[in-house]
């Protein structure tokens, strides 16, 4: 049963790393670049059912930074990566119990982590020439509409559903 458990838990991950790469790259012109709004990022809220979304998020977005239209920059992928898997733990911690509160609440620390570490990436990795506060503006807005006005939504949904999708009841 061990081992079921292990298979699953690295074939979930591996489908939502596969879905974040196909989401990224299918909104590719909006995906990159300073301003982004990363339709991938919905699945942010992925982490409130299940922890397997935590290394899905972090290589999915992994291989996404590898596709860059920018040329490929270590920093991006490495940084970038990281921003998600930080997020990922924290939306893990703040909607394991997956109240519809809590839910809202755990697409905060993608968008925090990401407003902090993408905008460093574009200035001193990519060497775009804007003002770090714009670039955080600007990567704040596409961080919002992609995990708050998409993932919050989407993670509504998912709560009716978790005993069908992740084969568990939700925690009320």
């Amino acid at each position: 049963m061990k081992n079921i458990s292990k298979i699953r838990f690295v074939a979930t991950a591996g489908v939502i790393a596969a879905l974040y790469v196909v989401l990224t790259l299918a909104s590719w012109p909006i995906s990159y670049g300073p301003i982004q709004v990363r339709l991938s990022e919905m699945l942010c809220v992925l982490p409130c059912f299940t922890p397997a979304a935590i290394p899905g998020l972090f290589i999915g977005c992994l291989l996404s930074n590898l596709f860059s239209t920018e040329g490929l920059i270590w920093a991006d992928v490495v940084f970038g990566a990281l921003a998600t898997l930080l997020g990922a733990f924290g939306a893990y911690f703040i909607g394991r119990k997956q109240t519809k509160p809590a839910i809202a609440l755990a697409t905060l620390p993608e968008v925090v982590f990401n407003i902090v570490a993408v905008p460093l990436v574009l200035k001193y990795g990519y060497g775009f020439e804007d003002a770090l506060w714009f670039l955080a503006l600007t990567v704040g807005a596409g961080e919002v509409i992609a995990c708050c006005v998409l993932g919050i939504p989407f993670g509504f949904a998912l709560r009716k559903l978790p005993a069908k999708v992740f084969g568990k009841k939700a925690e009320y």
